[in-house]
């Protein structure tokens, strides 16, 4: 994800983020289920009580102090999902490249047959696109 800002980020969208944010946190502080609904309760409680005010000054000001709030509570060690950005199992996964089909068995290959088919004529398509194209490979000189 780019760290450029590209677009208008609405009030409404920050105070979701902060919210989301805030549940993480107590996701990471609570990791008892009763404890962390109470706690999670709470933290709806206190956004509803301000979710009415239609000054945008008051509104921002609300929402700064939250996110010092939350800076100043965040945890130590924030839990993660294990295949997001910073999470342990990140990219560990091979996702083997299409031509690794092509050296299949072919009784593994009569298993999928319409699958094949439509394989090999994509592939027919694609040669054609290819010389269309960029031409004919040139023959390599011996």
């Amino acid at each position: 994800m780019s760290f450029l800002q590209t677009e208008v980020v609405t009030h409404t969208r920050k105070v979701c983020s902060l919210y989301k944010r805030a549940l993480r946190n107590i996701e990471a502080w609570y990791d008892r289920r009763p404890m962390y609904r109470y706690r999670a309760v709470l933290l709806r409680a206190r956004f509803d009580e301000n979710k009415d005010v239609k000054d945008l000054r008051l509104a921002q000001q609300l929402l700064d102090e939250g996110e010092k709030e939350l800076f100043s509570l965040i945890h130590y060690q924030p839990r993660q999902f294990t295949h997001s950005p910073g999470g342990i199992a990140r990219g560990r996964e091979v996702k083997p490249p299409d031509w690794v089909l092509d050296y299949w068995h072919p009784m593994e290959k009569a298993e999928y047959p319409e699958y094949f088919a439509r394989r090999e004529q994509r592939k027919k398509e694609y040669i054609e696109w290819w010389e269309k194209t960029y031409g004919k490979p040139a023959a390599q000189a011996k």
